[in-house]
C-alpha cells in the first residue's frame, strides 16, 4: 500500500500540475516523519533483546578465549601430525603422474609397436628376398601404419628410407632378370630339344592313329603323314604301337617341360615389382628389348653348320626353345608380351630362318644330310605349329630344298650308275640252275617262255648292269619318296612329285650316263651290241616301274593328271647313239684292216687268191655280225649294210688314191679277187633279212669299174653310156678315165 502511494506521488512530480515540486515536497517530508515514527517504535521494542544479548556476549567472551586456546593447541597438534600425511600424499602424488605418465608412454607404445613390427617384418622380407611381399608391406606402412606416428622422428626416418628400399628392391629384380634372361639363353637348345621331341612323339602318335584309321575305313589320304594338333604345353603321348612297353619302362624318359628346365619366378617377380611401383611399362620395353637382342643372336647360325646334322639341329632347338618361352611368357604373364608382339618376332624370324636355310643348304652336297634337314625342318615348323605360330612359309621352303635333293640325288645315282657301267662285263648273264635264276628275276622284271623251256646253264640276254640299274632306279625312288613324307601332301601330289623326280634321273642322269658310256673309246663293239639289248629291256621295264610307283601311292595310271615315265625315249636315244656308234666303231674297224694292205700295184700276176688282210677283215666281220644276231633286225641289216658300203667305199678311194700314179693288170686282176670275196660275203646273207642280193648291191659300183678293166668293154661302154639298161651304168667316166690313165 506504501509502495503504490509512492508511486502515486511520484508520478505526480511529472504531471504538469501548479506547485507540483512543493506538493511532493510536504508528502515527502510527512513521510519521512512516518517512517522516523515507525523506526523508533522498532527500537523500542527489540531495545531488551539487544541488551540482553550483549550480556549473553559477554559472558561467552572468557569460554571464547579457552576455545581459542584449545583451537590453537589442537591445530598446533593437527599440524604437526600432517605433515607424515602430507609427505605420504605428495609421494602418492607423484605416483599417480608416474602412473600417469606410464599409461601414456604405454599407449604411445602400442601405437608405435605394430609400426616397428611392420618394418621389422619389412626388414626380413628384404633379407628373405620377399621383395613382391616387401613392396605390399611398405603400401600398408604408407596407407596406415605411418600416419599414426607420424609426429615421431624415427617414423620420418622410416618414410624417409622407403624410396631407397625401393630402388634396392628394383635393383635386385632387374639383376635377377638379367639372370634369368642369361638362363634361358644357356638353355634354349636344352627346351627346344625337349619340345620337338615330344612333338616327333605327338606325330608318331597321330601317325598311328591315322593308320589305323586307315585301315579301318580303307582311306589313303596321306603317305606315312602326321597330323598337326593345336598347341598343348608339352604334353607327352606314347606311340600306341610301343605304349606297353614304355608303361613298363615308367618314368625313366620321363620328358621335362620349359618350367622344369628354367626358374621363371624371376620374371614372374620383377613384372609384379614392376607393376607394384608403377613401372611396369619400362620393365616391358627392356625385356622386349632384351629379348629381341637374344633373337637375334639365336637366328646367327654357325658358319660351318651345314657341314654337319647336328650344326642343323642346334640352330633349330635355340630358335624353338626361344619361342617356346615367349608362348609361356605370353600365357602367363599378363601384358608383359602380346600376340602381336610375338608374331611380328616370328616373321621376324621367320624371314632370317628361310634365308640362313636357303644360303647353308645351298652348300649341301650329301643328299642324306639334305633329307636330315629336311626331317629337321618338318619337325621344327610341327613344334612351332603346335605352339600356334605359322609355318606355311617352311613348308614352301621345304618344296625349294626338294628340288635341291633331287638334284644332290641324281649326283649321287649318277656317280652309281657310273660305277655300274663301270664294272659291268657286257656279257649275258649265266645261270647255273634255278637258284641264280630266281634270283636274277627276283630283281629284275624279265619273262621268256622260250629260256624257261631251255635247261641250266643257260644265258640271260642282258648284262649285269640291266638289273643292277633297274634296282637303283627303285631306290632312288624310295629317296625320294622319303623326301615327300610328312609334307602333309595328298598321295596325287607325292606321285606326282615321285614321277617327275623319276623321270629326271631316266632323262638326264642315266641318259647322260649312257651317253657317255658310248662315246667311250675304249667301248668295243660286242659291248655297244650288249648296251642296245640293255637297253631295249630297261625299256621294256619301265611300265614295271611305273606300277611300282603306284603301289607306293595307290594313284592308279588311269588317273588324268598323273604324269608318264619317259625312259622309253631316253632309252630309245641311248639305243640310237650306240647304233650310231657301232656304224662308226665298224667303219673304224675296216679303216683299221684296209690300212694292213699291201698291194703290189705293178705285179705282173695276181697271187691266185684274196689278199690276207681282206679275208681277216671278212672273217672279223663275219664273227661281229654274229654277235649281231641279239640285236632288233633293222638294227644288224643296217650294220652290216653300212659296214659293206664303206668297204666299197674306202676300196674305190684306194683305187683312185692321187698317190697311187701307175696300176698293172697283175694288180687290177688281184684287186678283183678281193672284191669277189667282198661280193662272196655279202651273197652268203651274213645277217639275215636281206632280200635277194640287196647286199651286194653295195659293191656294184666297183664291180661294174673293174669289169669295165678286166674285158676291157669300153667301146660297149661308151656306146652304152648315159642309156637306162647300160652294162656299166654305175661307172663314172672320170672315174674311170682316172683309173685308165694310170
Amino acid at each position: 500500500m506504501g509502495q503504490q502511494h509512492q508511486a502515486m506521488y511520484l508520478r505526480s512530480v511529472y504531471d504538469d500540475q501548479p506547485n507540483a515540486h512543493q506538493k511532493f515536497i510536504e508528502k515527502l517530508d510527512a513521510c519521512i516523519r512516518n517512517h522516523d515514527r515507525e523506526i523508533e517504535k522498532m527500537c523500542n521494542f527489540h531495545h531488551q533483546g539487544f541488551v540482553d544479548a550483549i550480556t549473553e556476549l559477554l559472558k561467552v567472551r572468557a569460554d571464547a578465549e579457552k576455545l581459542k586456546v584449545q583451537v590453537t593447541d589442537t591445530n598446533r597438534r593437527l599440524q604437526d601430525a600432517g605433515k607424515e600425511v602430507i609427505a605420504q600424499t605428495e609421494d602418492i602424488i607423484q605416483s599417480r603422474i608416474q602412473q600417469r605418465n606410464i599409461t601414456t608412454v604405454v599407449e604411445k607404445l602400442q601405437l608405435c609397436l605394430p609400426v616397428l613390427e611392420m618394418y621389422s617384418k619389412l626388414k626380413e622380407q628384404m633379407n628373405v628376398k620377399r621383395y613382391y611381399s616387401a613392396l605390399k608391406t611398405m603400401e600398408q606402412l604408407e596407407n596406415i601404419y605411418f600416419p599414426r606416428v607420424s609426429q615421431y622422428r624415427f617414423c620420418q626416418l622410416m618414410i624417409e628410407n622407403l624410396p631407397k628400399l625401393r630402388e634396392e628392391i628394383k635393383e635386385i629384380s632387374m639383376s635377377d632378370l638379367k639372370d634369368f634372361l642369361e638362363s634361358i639363353r644357356k638353355h634354349s637348345d636344352k627346351i627346344g630339344e625337349t619340345a620337338m621331341k615330344q612333338a616327333q612323339q605327338q606325330k608318331a602318335f597321330n601317325t598311328v592313329l591315322q593308320k589305323q584309321n586307315n585301315v579301318r575305313y580303307g582311306k589313303n589320304k596321306y603317305i606315312n603323314d602326321g597330323i598337326p594338333e593345336p598347341r598343348n604345353e608339352i604334353v607327352s603321348k606314347q606311340n600306341l604301337a610301343v605304349e606297353d612297353e614304355e608303361e613298363e619302362e615308367g618314368h625313366e624318359d620321363e620328358v621335362l617341360t620349359a618350367h622344369d628346365l628354367v626358374d621363371f619366378s624371376p620374371v614372374y617377380r620383377c613384372l609384379h615389382i614392376y607393376s607394384v611401383l608403377g613401372d611396369a611399362e619400362t620393365f616391358e620395353n627392356y625385356y622386349r628389348k632384351q629379348r629381341r637382342k637374344q633373337a637375334r643372336l639365336v637366328l646367327q647360325p654357325q658358319s660351318n653348320m651345314h657341314e654337319t646334322v647336328e650344326g642343323y639341329r642346334r640352330y633349330f632347338s635355340q630358335i624353338v626353345g626361344f619361342f617356346v618361352v615367349e608362348d609361356h611368357i605370353l600365357h602367363v604373364t599378363q601384358g608383359l608380351i602380346t600376340r602381336a608382339y610375338t608374331d611380328e618376332l616370328w616373321n621376324m624370324a621367320l624371314s632370317k630362318i628361310i634365308a640362313v636355310l636357303r644360303t647353308h643348304s645351298s652348300y649341301c652336297t650329301d643328299p642324306d644330310l639334305v633329307l636330315e634337314l629336311k626331317n629337321l625342318i618338318v619337325v621344327f615348323a610341327d613344334t612351332l605349329q603346335g605352339y600356334g605360330f605359322p609355318v606355311n612359309r617352311l613348308f614352301d621352303l621345304l618344296f625349294e630344298i626338294r628340288d635341291q635333293y633331287n638334284e644332290t640325288l641324281l649326283k649321287k645315282w649318277a656317280v652309281l650308275f657310273r660305277d655300274i657301267f663301270e664294272a659291268d662285263n657286257y656279257s649275258p648273264i649265266p645261270v647255273t640252275n634255278e637258284e641264280e635264276y630266281k634270283n636274277v628275276i627276283s630283281k629284275f622284271p624279265y619273262q621268256d617262255p622260250e629260256l624257261d623251256k631251255q635247261c641250266f646253264p643257260k644265258k640271260l640276254p642282258m648284262s649285269q648292269s640291266v638289273p643292277q640299274i633297274y634296282i637303283q632306279v627303285k631306290e632312288f625312288i624310295y629317296a625320294s619318296l622319303k623326301f615327300s613324307e610328312s609334307l602333309h601332301r595328298s598321295s596325287t601330289e607325292i606321285d606326282d612329285m615321285l614321277r617327275k623326280s623319276t623321270n629326271l634321273l631316266l632323262t638326264r642322269t642315266l641318259s647322260s650316263c649312257l651317253q657317255n658310256l658310248i662315246k667311250k673309246p675304249h667301248i668295243v663293239l660286242t659291248e655297244l651290241v650288249q648296251i642296245i639289248i640293255n637297253t631295249t629291256h630297261l625299256e621294256q621295264a619301265c611300265k614295271y616301274l611305273e606300277d611300282f610307283i603306284t603301289n607306293i601311292t595307290n594313284i592308279s595310271q588311269e588317273t588324268l593328271h598323273t604324269a608318264r615315265l619317259y625312259g622309253l625315249s631316253t632309252f630309245k636315244d641311248a639305243r640310237h647313239a650306240a647304233e650310231g656308234e657301232i656304224y662308226t666303231k665298224l667303219n673304224q674297224k675296216i679303216d683299221e684292216f684296209i690300212q694292213l694292205a699291201d698291194y703290189d700295184w705293178t705285179m705282173v700276176e695276181p697271187d691266185g687268191r684274196a689278199s690276207g688282210y681282206l679275208m681277216d677283215l671278212i672273217n672279223f666281220l663275219r664273227s661281229t655280225f654274229q654277235v649281231f644276231t641279239h640285236l632288233p633286225g633293222k638294227v644288224a641289216q643296217t650294220a652290216c649294210m653300212s659296214a659293206c658300203q664303206h668297204l666299197s667305199t674306202t676300196l674305190m678311194q684306194m683305187l683312185l688314191d692321187n698317190e697311187l700314179k701307175q696300176i698293172s693288170m697283175g694288180a687290177i686282176q688281184q684287186f678283183n679277187l678281193d672284191v669277189i670275196q667282198c661280193e662272196l660275203f655279202a651273197g652268203s646273207e651274213p645277217v639275215p633279212g636281206f632280200h635277194g642280193e640287196t647286199l651286194q648291191l653295195a659293191f656294184i659300183d666297183l664291180r661294174q669299174l673293174l669289169d669295165l678293166f678286166m674285158v676291157w668293154d669300153w667301146s660297149t661302154y661308151l656306146a652304152d653310156y648315159g642309156q637306162p639298161g647300160s652294162k656299166y651304168l654305175r661307172v663314172n667316166p672320170s672315174i674311170a678315165l682316172a683309173l685308165l690313165e694310170k
